[in-house]
C-alpha cells in the first residue's frame, strides 16, 4: 500500500536504496535553497523597507509640516542657461491678446503671450484683462499689476508697449488695425510661427482673443518653459497698494504664530461643475442644476460615481476631519481663501466646531479697499498672496482649479513651502464608510492615505499636472549637480544679459550715428 504523500521511485535496476537516499538529499538540498532565498528576499524586503522610511515617514510629524520641505539640494532658477539673445531691433509686428477668465487664469494666459511674443518676435502689447460677468470687474492689467517691473523684467526677452503706437506715411497719420485671430485650444508653437506670424507680416499687428490655455503647455525647450517662470514668478507682480495689503494680513496672522491657509473650493460653480448634489436640499439641488445648464456641457452625471473618484470637492467638515486626523488641533489658525460657500452655515458649522481660528481677509482686515472689492480682482489677488505667503497651503479642489494649481506651482518655485493636497479618490472609501456608521480605525485609514500624498518637494511633473503647477525641473537647478543639465546659472547671469543689451542699444545708436553722418556728407 502506498503511502500518501510518497511517490514510488523509478532509477537503475537494484539501485532502489541508494536512489531513495539520493532522492531525499535532493529533496533537503532544494529546501536549504529555498529556505536561503526566503531568508534574502525577507532581508532585502526589510533593507528596502528601511530604506524608504527614511525617506517617507511612517507618521505624520505635524511640526515639521510648519517648515518647508525637503529640496533635495534643489533650488529655483529661472534665468537662461544657454544664449539667450535679446529681442531684436525688427520687429516682425505687434501682438494683442485678450486673456479671459478669472485672476489666475489670465495669469498664465499673460505667461503665454510673452512666450508667442518671443517665439514670433513681436512686440508685445501690454496684456488686455476680461472685465467678465463673474467678476464684474475692470480693474484690468494696470489696476493690478505694477506695470513697470513687469516691462523692466522682461527687457531681456521682448519688447513691451503699452499699446498700438500711431505711424506716419507720406505726411499722414495712420493706426495700426489689429487683425483678430481665435487661436486653436493649446495651438503648438508651429501654429504661432506659420499661421499667426504670417497674418501679422499681412496685417502688421494681429489680436488673439479669447486668449486662455491657447498655447501648448508641455513645450520640449527648456529655455521656452524658464521664460515661462520668469514672468509668472518675477515679472508679475501685484501693485504695491495689495502687496502692503497683503503683507499687512499676513504680519496680524503670523504675530500669533504659524498658520494656515486653506482654498475651500466648496462654492456653486465647482459643485454644479463637478455634479456633486445629493447632499443638498431639493432647492440647493434645482439652483446647482440650473447653474449647470446654462454654463456647462450636459453631461450624465452620477453623484455616488463621482464622489468615488475623487471628483467632487471636500466638504468643510471634510477638510477638518482630515486635518484632525493628521494631528491639527484646534488651536491651528486657519485662513480661508474661498467666495461664497454654497450651502452656506449648516456646512461651515463641523468645521468651525473643529478649527474656531477661522479667518478671512475681511474677518483680518477691514479696510474699506477690500469692503468694496472682496469678490473683485483686488480679493482674489490679496488672497493669493497671503496664500502664497502661509506656512502650509491647503486646496480642497485642485483639478480645474486655476487658483489652486498656480499656487501650488509658486509655493514650489517659492522655496518647496508646504502643501497639504487631499487625495480625493484615496479619502472617499473612508468617509463613505464613517457615513455608513463604521468609524473604527478611521483617522488611522485618513493618515495612511495622506501619508502617500506630496508635501511640497520636487516631483516628478506626471500628466495630466500642469506646467504651471509643477515647473519641476525646468525651473530649478542644482549646486553640486549630478547631470550637468542641472547645474545653477552663474550668480552674475543678469549682469551678462545686461551687457547684451547694452551691445545691441550701443550697435543701434552707431548704426544711427552712420546713417546721420551719411546724409550729411550726401547734402
Amino acid at each position: 500500500m502506498r503511502r500518501p504523500g510518497l511517490h514510488r521511485q523509478h532509477g537503475k535496476p537494484g539501485g532502489g536504496g541508494g536512489g531513495g537516499a539520493k532522492g531525499i538529499y535532493v529533496k533537503l538540498a532544494i529546501s536549504v535553497v529555498v529556505l536561503l532565498i526566503c531568508t534574502f528576499s525577507l532581508f532585502f524586503s526589510e533593507s528596502i523597507a528601511g530604506n524608504r522610511g527614511s525617506l517617507e515617514p511612517s507618521e505624520i510629524n505635524v511640526e515639521e509640516l510648519w517648515e518647508s520641505a525637503k529640496s533635495g539640494g534643489w533650488r529655483p532658477s529661472s534665468a537662461p542657461r544657454s544664449d539667450w539673445p535679446p529681442p531684436p531691433k525688427e520687429t516682425n509686428g505687434y501682438l494683442r491678446v485678450r486673456c479671459n477668465g478669472g485672476l489666475n487664469q489670465q495669469r498664465s494666459a499673460i505667461c503665454n503671450a510673452v512666450l508667442a511674443a518671443r517665439i514670433m518676435n513681436a512686440t508685445l502689447v501690454l496684456p488686455e484683462l476680461d472685465a467678465n460677468s463673474f467678476w464684474h470687474d475692470d480693474s484690468g492689467f494696470q489696476g493690478i499689476y505694477d506695470v513697470e517691473h513687469f516691462v523692466q523684467t522682461l527687457r531681456y526677452d521682448v519688447r513691451i508697449v503699452e499699446s498700438i503706437p500711431e505711424t506716419r506715411k507720406n505726411g499722414k497719420t495712420k493706426k495700426i488695425k489689429a487683425h483678430q485671430i481665435r487661436p486653436p485650444r493649446d495651438a503648438p508653437i508651429s501654429w504661432y510661427t506659420t499661421v499667426a506670424l504670417k497674418k501679422m507680416q499681412e496685417h502688421g499687428a494681429i489680436y488673439l482673443t479669447p486668449f486662455s490655455h491657447r498655447l501648448a503647455e508641455e513645450i520640449d525647450n527648456a529655455e521656452y518653459q524658464r521664460l515661462r517662470c520668469r514672468v509668472n514668478y518675477h515679472a508679475l507682480r501685484f501693485k504695491p497698494n495689495i502687496m502692503k495689503l497683503s503683507e499687512s494680513i499676513v504680519d496680524k496672522l503670523r504675530a500669533q504664530g504659524h498658520f494656515m491657509s486653506i482654498h475651500l473650493r466648496f462654492e456653486m460653480d465647482m459643485l454644479a461643475f463637478a455634479g456633486c448634489f445629493d447632499i443638498f436640499s431639493p432647492e440647493e439641488q434645482s439652483i446647482l442644476k440650473k447653474y449647470r445648464k446654462e454654463n456647462f456641457a450636459e453631461k450624465r452625471l452620477v453623484y455616488k460615481e463621482r464622489r468615488a473618484i475623487g471628483k467632487c470637492p471636500l466638504t468643510p467638515e471634510e477638510v477638518g476631519l482630515v486635518l484632525r486626523a493628521m494631528g491639527f488641533d484646534n488651536s491651528t489658525r486657519i485662513y480661508l481663501a474661498a467666495g461664497e460657500l454654497f450651502g452656506g452655515e449648516r456646512f461651515m458649522k463641523p468645521f468651525r466646531d473643529l478649527f474656531p481660528r477661522l479667518e478671512n481677509h475681511s474677518s483680518v482686515d477691514s479696510s474699506e479697499e477690500l469692503a468694496t472689492n472682496t469678490r473683485g480682482l483686488l480679493g482674489s489677488a490679496v488672497d493669493y498672496m497671503v496664500c502664497l505667503l502661509s506656512d502650509i497651503f491647503m486646496p480642497t479642489y485642485d483639478g480645474p482649479s486655476n487658483f489652486a494649481n498656480n499656487l501650488l506651482g509658486h509655493r514650489l518655485y517659492y522655496g518647496f513651502r508646504t502643501t497639504i493636497r487631499p487625495d480625493r479618490k484615496g479619502l472617499a472609501p473612508i468617509f463613505i464608510d464613517r457615513e455608513n456608521g463604521r468609524t473604527a480605525g478611521f483617522e488611522q485609514a485618513v493618515r495612511r492615505v495622506m501619508l502617500k500624498t506630496n508635501f511640497g518637494g520636487p516631483h516628478k511633473r506626471v500628466p495630466p499636472e500642469s506646467f504651471y503647477t509643477n515647473s519641476w525641473p525646468e525651473c530649478f537647478c542644482q549646486v553640486s549637480p549630478k547631470n550637468p543639465a542641472d547645474k545653477c546659472p552663474p550668480d552674475n547671469i543678469l549682469e551678462i544679459l545686461d551687457r547684451q543689451l547694452e551691445n545691441e542699444v550701443s550697435s543701434d545708436i552707431e548704426a544711427l550715428a552712420e546713417t546721420n553722418s551719411t546724409r550729411r556728407t550726401e547734402v
